[in-house]
């Protein structure tokens, strides 16, 4: 039983990673051909058929493009542009209502795309975000490309911007999972007309990947966010039951980009060192330190073996410039999930995702779905970095397959308990029919000392997805860990159908007691679980001020080993959708939780072994993004383990002092009426933002827990003084909050300088 799924899943494994190199020129099947209308002939530059699609003809330049956002070349005359644009929302098929042109050009450096958006009411334009990133750019008037690279139907590359020039880029795979902090070197420019906003863009060849050979077959889609009329509009006909986030992501519905070629495939390589020097504190540390000077030097590089398959190296890696994580109240017995941040680990991230097919990263916060490969568990230890000595991998594809291979090093760090640890991760999938896939994902964790520390987890996972909104997602997977026999298996099947105006969902998951996933996150274990939800969302056409109605049922219920039911859980919900993109949501919830080992709440707050029944009621309105002033105000009152629970929160919120300058509240309350007597959560943070230009910002995220009686600051300056290269300035700082009357104790703090500089050959 101890190897029986090994044996199975690692000869399999092994005939897959010998596919050979040469493999690599191979087209993917699901790239045999153009669907859709014939290449329009110049000076034409888009042609459509009945059904909505659309060829879009990319023009070769003869000299390099001037990016200055002016549109006001010949070529802009010369070539009509691509136009007619078509809602998704709130009139799905109709024409949009604002004119919107776009053109692709190429030469032998760059691909270029440029937009002329007008606007009828160019007063009424919202445009509150400069910052490159951020995920406001989307809540004010935006527009988007993206390109399906490989053509495969699946994966596309998308890149966003406003008309303050701020900018965002973005990695999507298999159509579902999304990677906002992929960061290639490209440029833009954005300028005003008398009638709009103008966009140029220009992205190198060498910053993308793509298909071996001069004449490439991509897809392309373009998009035009009016905010101001909550209008949304694509080059292709899409779909309303696919959101805006959907929408973007599925490259199956992109429109055909024929006459691009490529230059010749080179041996790209890619240099970034680093440098740097900081000061720390920290009392909470044996021997305490206290303004302990310290610097270090390392180096980052990325390598393309072949045209569409790449290598990252890292030495003496250093993470000083990432930003802190937002912290979280925690009123269950589950551990809390909390995103990656690091840009290393955060390309092509999509490919390591196992067994879960949801485009949402919020989503697996509360996802009992184990996470195979989960990142953070590299180089972080509880709150405590562990030095990463040197690591690499390799992401691409071979084929028709998608490969991933990672192995990374860490150093012995006493502070934080941890010893020298090596990780490796192999990760294989394969495209089958049009839009579907089938991999395998294997995890090592190793230490530098006994086999006994040694950790492995062999899975296979497959994604069938059927129309535009039938999907199928199954897993299977097995852990190996030393002193844990039997019960070590977990697969899940789940159908998930997402139509504009009915939706169901059914899921079976199991994770058996010993499932142990040392490179992963896994929420809960020895789990049997029965999963349904049901959707009823009708749009009614005679109140023009609401796009959606929405109810939701749920039912939950979860055995475990020994078949006694640990939860239960009954959840009813009713939502409108409005107009305006502001959301009121009343819901109802019934549920059961089996408690068998006590644990703490708050400190002072045991929650006693039992079975506990609870009745919660919730009232929210959402304040859409685009207006000064946002955010999410949740209400919720009920019983809670034997006692009550009263909340409020207020998230995902900001003020829009002006398009430089934002705070991003957080507010979360909960009053507790237990038998262990009546406590009070508070958790208050702010993120306070000033950009000065689209490459440089500074940001200070401020944090109050009473749970963990701190007080948090993290402050960032970011500047990209070159393509590529930046220049941080960091100051973390952690406080007790009740360790003295007056000013809160000082545990820890550090400030850090780092620079690193970009080269490329």
């Amino acid at each position: 039983m101890r190897t029986g799924l090994s044996r199975l899943i690692m000869p399999a494994v092994l005939a897959m990673l010998a596919i050979p190199l040469s493999a690599a020129g191979q087209i993917p099947a699901a790239a045999e051909g153009p669907i859709g209308p014939p290449p329009p002939a110049l000076p034409q530059t888009l042609s459509r058929d009945d059904q909505g699609r659309a060829t879009v003809r990319a023009v070769r330049l003869s000299a390099p493009m001037r990016t200055d956002g002016r549109l006001d070349e010949a070529i802009y005359q010369d070539v009509h542009p691509a136009s007619g644009f078509i809602q998704m929302e709130p009139d799905g098929g109709q024409p949009a209502t604002e004119r919107t042109e776009v053109w692709v050009f190429y030469d032998d450096e760059n691909v270029y795309v440029s937009f002329r958006a007008w606007e009828s009411q160019p007063d009424r334009m919202i445009t509150n975000e400069m910052r490159r990133d951020s995920g406001n750019i989307r809540q004010g008037d935006s527009v988007e490309f993206a390109f399906d690279t490989f053509r495969d139907r699946r994966n596309a590359i998308l890149f966003e911007a406003n008309a303050l020039g701020a900018r965002t880029d973005i990695q999507s795979t298999n159509e579902r999972q999304m990677n906002v902090d992929w960061n290639p070197v490209w440029t833009l420019s954005a300028g005003r007309f008398e009638g709009g906003w103008t966009i140029e863009a220009a992205l190198p060849f060498k910053s993308i990947r793509y298909a071996p050979g001069s004449t490439q077959d991509w897809g392309f889609q373009a998009r035009r966010s009016n905010k101001w009329k909550n209008e949304i509009s694509y080059l292709t006909k899409l779909p309303p039951a696919l959101g805006l986030g959907r929408a973007d992501f599925s490259a199956s519905l992109y429109a055909n980009l024929v006459g691009l070629e490529a230059p010749p495939l080179s041996r790209n390589l890619e240099i970034k060192p680093y440098v740097i020097a900081d000061v720390t504190t920290d009392h909470v540390a044996t021997p305490r330190r206290s303004n302990d000077p310290d610097g270090d030097i390392g180096v980052d590089a990325k390598y393309s073996i072949t045209q569409n398959l790449t290598a990252d190296l890292t030495y003496n890696t250093d993470f000083a410039q990432v930003e802190a994580d937002e912290q979280q109240v925690n009123l269950t017995r589950f551990s809390l999930f909390f995103p990656e941040k690091r840009d290393f680990f955060l390309e092509n991230q999509g490919l390591f995702t196992f067994g879960n097919n949801t485009f949402a990263p919020a989503a697996q916060a509360t996802s009992d779905v184990p996470i195979l490969f989960y990142s953070r568990r590299i180089g972080l230890a509880g709150n405590r970095e562990v030095p990463i000595l040197a690591g690499g991998r390799v992401t691409g594809r071979v084929g028709q397959y998608q490969l991933g291979l990672v192995n990374m090093q860490t150093r012995d760090e006493e502070t934080a308990g941890a010893e020298a640890t090596n990780f490796s991760i192999v990760r294989v999938k394969r495209d089958i029919l049009r839009r579907s896939s089938l991999g395998l994902l294997v995890t090592s964790r190793s230490t530098s000392q006994t086999l006994g520390g040694s950790n492995q987890v062999y899975g296979v996972d497959g994604t069938f997805a059927f129309f535009q909104a039938l999907t199928f997602a199954t897993s299977l997977a097995k852990s190996r860990s030393e002193g844990l026999d039997g019960d070590d298996i977990s697969y899940r099947a789940q159908m998930d159908y997402g139509g504009d105006r009915y939706g169901l969902q059914i899921e079976r998951l199991v994770v058996g007691r010993n499932f142990n996933p040392e490179v992963g996150f896994l929420r809960r274990s020895d789990m049997y679980k029965n999963f349904a939800l049901a959707r009823f969302s009708p749009r009614p056409a005679s109140i023009p001020s609401v796009r959606k109605f929405s109810g939701t049922g749920q039912i939950t219920y979860i055995e475990d080993g020994a078949g006694r039911v640990t939860t239960r859980v009954l959840d009813g919900e009713f939502g409108i959708d409005f107009q305006n993109s502001d959301r009121f949501q009343l819901g109802l919830n019934e549920d059961y939780e089996l408690i068998t080992r006590q644990f703490s709440i708050t400190p002072g707050a045991l929650v006693p072994v039992g079975g506990y029944r609870f009745t919660t009621a919730r009232m929210g309105y959402t304040l859409g993004q685009q207006r000064p002033f946002s955010g999410t105000i949740l209400v919720e009152r009920g019983s809670f383990y034997g006692g009550d629970r009263t909340a409020i929160t207020y998230n995902r919120a900001r003020l829009n002092f002006s398009p430089q300058l934002s705070v991003e509240p957080n507010v979360s309350f909960n009053w507790l009426d237990l038998s262990a007597g009546s406590f009070t959560t508070k958790l208050l943070g702010s993120r306070v933002t000033y950009t000065l230009t689209p490459r440089l910002f500074a940001s200070a995220l401020l944090q109050y827990n009473s749970s963990t009686r701190t007080i948090g600051t993290n402050a960032r300056l970011r500047w990209e003084y070159a393509p590529g290269s930046e220049l941080f300035i960091v100051l973390n700082e952690e406080r007790d909050s009740e360790a003295a009357p007056g000013m809160p104790g000082l545990q820890n703090r550090s400030v850090v300088v780092k620079v690193n500089r970009f080269f490329r050959f």
